[in-house]
C-alpha cells in the first residue's frame, strides 16, 4: 500500500511539473495568435512525451548499456528537476488565488509590476529563472561533474593505534561502476594518475566494481592494475551489491555463479586481493593492524545479506587496531557497532545519490532519508565510519554536489 501511494504521488508530481512547465513557457512567450499557441502546445507535448518514451525504452533495454541510453535516461529527468522548481512558485500563486476566491468570493485583479507586466507573467518569468539554476547545474554535472575527481582528506586519531602506524595513509575508492563508462578509458586513467599521486601506504576498494556483469571491467584492467601503494602492501577489495549480478536476467543459476567467479578472477587480474569474509594482517616493523573485508551486507530489505562479519572478525585475532571494509553503511549500526574493537569501517554504496548540496556547513541529498550515514565521517564512541560517495556513476551519467571521490585517510596516534 505504501509503495502504491509513493508511486501515485511521484506520478502526480510529474504530471503537475510538466503541466506547469508548459504553462510557464506559454505565459512568458505570450503568443498572440491561436495558430502560434497551438503550434507551441503541440511542439512542447510531442517533445516531452518523446523524451519520456525514449527514456522508458533505454531503461527497458539496459541489459545492453550504451552512452546513448544513459543520456536518453538522464535528459527527461534533468528537465523534470528543473520543472519541479518551476512548479513551486506557480503552484503557490494558484493556491493563493484559490484561497482569495474561497474567502472573498472572487480573485483579486492581477497585479502588475512597474513595467506593466501582469502578475502571472512575472511569476512565470521568476519560476523559469529559478528552474534554470538546477538545469544549468545538472547539465554541467552531465558534461563534466561525473568525472571531476576530488581528493577528500581526513585525519583520524586513535589512542590504540600502534606507534609504528602513526601517519599511516589509507586511500579508499569505491563504486567504480566500470560498466557506466561504456568502454571509454580516459576518465579512469586520469583517476588512477590522481590516486597514485597521493602516495598512500594502503589502497582499498569498497565494492561495486561493475554494474552487473563481470566483463564490464575488462577493458579497464590494464588501467586499474596501475594503482600502486607506496610500500607495496596488497590492494584490498570487497564486493558490493551490484557485483553479484542480481539486477539482470541469467539463463541459469550456473551462469550467474560463473559471472561472479569471473568477477573474482578479474579482481585477481587487476592485482587486488578480494576479501570474502576474511582478515589480513598489515605489518610495519614489529607492529601490525588487521584489515577485515566482508561481502555485501545490508539492513535494507532490497539489498543482499551475503557477508559474514563474525567469521571475518574471528580471523582478525587480537590485532590492536582493526579496519573493516564493508560496502553498505547500514551494516555499521546493524552489526558493526557490536564489535567494539573494530575501530574504523570504510563503506560506499550511497553515491550521495549523485545529486545534492555539499557545502562546508550544509550537506543535503535525497539519499539521507534512506541512509542515516550516507557521506563523510560518523562516530560513536571510539568507533568511526567513513562513507565514500563513489568514483563512478550509475544510471544517470551525472554528478552535482557530490562529485566522484578519492578518500585519503591519515591515521594518527592520539
Amino acid at each position: 500500500m505504501a509503495r502504491q501511494l509513493l508511486f501515485w504521488g511521484i506520478f502526480l508530481l510529474i504530471i503537475l511539473a510538466e503541466v506547469y512547465g508548459y504553462l510557464a513557457v506559454r505565459t512568458v512567450l505570450n503568443l498572440s495568435s491561436n495558430a502560434a499557441r497551438w503550434g507551441l502546445g503541440i511542439s512542447y507535448w510531442v517533445l516531452t512525451l518523446g523524451l519520456w518514451a525514449a527514456a522508458m525504452w533505454a531503461i527497458n533495454n539496459r541489459q545492453h548499456p550504451s552512452a546513448l541510453k544513459s543520456y536518453l535516461t538522464a535528459l527527461p529527468l534533468i528537465l523534470l528537476a528543473a520543472k519541479v522548481v518551476v512548479l513551486v512558485p506557480m503552484l503557490l500563486e494558484d493556491l493563493t488565488r484559490l484561497g482569495r476566491w474561497a474567502l472573498g468570493g472572487q480573485s483579486r485583479p492581477p497585479l502588475a509590476t512597474a513595467d506593466g507586466i501582469a502578475r502571472s507573467e512575472f511569476v512565470s518569468r521568476l519560476a523559469l529563472g529559478l528552474g534554470l539554476v538546477p538545469l544549468a547545474a545538472m547539465l554541467w554535472g552531465l558534461a563534466r561533474g561525473k568525472t571531476d575527481y576530488q581528493v577528500r582528506r581526513r585525519t583520524l586519531r586513535y589512542p590504540n593505534l600502534p606507534a609504528e602506524f602513526d601517519g599511516f595513509k589509507i586511500l579508499q575508492i569505491s563504486d567504480l561502476h566500470t560498466g557506466s563508462f561504456n568502454g571509454e578509458l580516459e576518465p579512469l586513467q586520469r583517476a588512477v594518475a590522481l590516486i597514485n599521486a597521493q602516495q598512500a601506504d594502503l589502497v582499498v576498494m569498497t565494492g561495486d566494481l561493475v554494474n552487473n556483469i563481470a566483463t564490464e571491467v575488462e577493458p579497464h584492467i590494464p588501467t586499474l592494475a596501475g594503482i600502486k601503494s607506496r610500500h607495496g602492501y596488497p590492494i584490498f577489495s570487497i564486493l558490493g551489491n551490484h557485483d553479484y549480478g542480481d539486477y539482470v536476467q541469467w539463463s541459469s543459476p550456473a551462469a550467474k555463479r560463473a559471472n561472479l567467479q569471473r568477477l573474482a578472477d578479474n579482481h585477481a587480474r587487476i592485482g587486488w586481493r578480494l576479501l570474502l569474509d576474511e582478515a589480513h594482517p598489515i605489518k610495519r616493523g614489529d607492529a601490525e593492524i588487521a584489515v577485515l573485508g566482508v561481502q555485501n551486507w545490508s539492513s535494507h530489505p532490497n539489498f543482499p545479506k551475503h557477508g559474514n562479519l563474525p567469521k571475518a572478525h574471528a580471523a582478525s585475532g587480537n590485532a590492536p587496531f582493526k579496519l573493516l571494509l564493508s560496502h553498505d553503511p547500514s551494516h555499521w549500526e546493524a552489526q558493526v557497532l557490536d564489535y567494539k574493537d573494530i575501530d574504523l569501517m570504510l563503506a560506499g554504496h550511497t553515491h550521495g545519490m549523485q545529486f545534492g548540496l555539499n557545502l562546508p556547513h550544509l550537506k543535503w541529498s535525497p539519499v539521507q532519508y534512506s541512509y542515516p550515514q550516507w557521506a563523510g565521517t560518523y562516530q560513536q564512541g571510539q568507533q568511526r565510519l567513513y562513507v565514500n560517495v563513489g568514483l563512478g556513476y550509475l544510471g544517470i551519467p551525472m554528478r552535482v554536489g557530490f562529485l566522484p571521490e578519492i578518500t585519503l585517510i591519515e591515521l594518527r596516534r592520539a
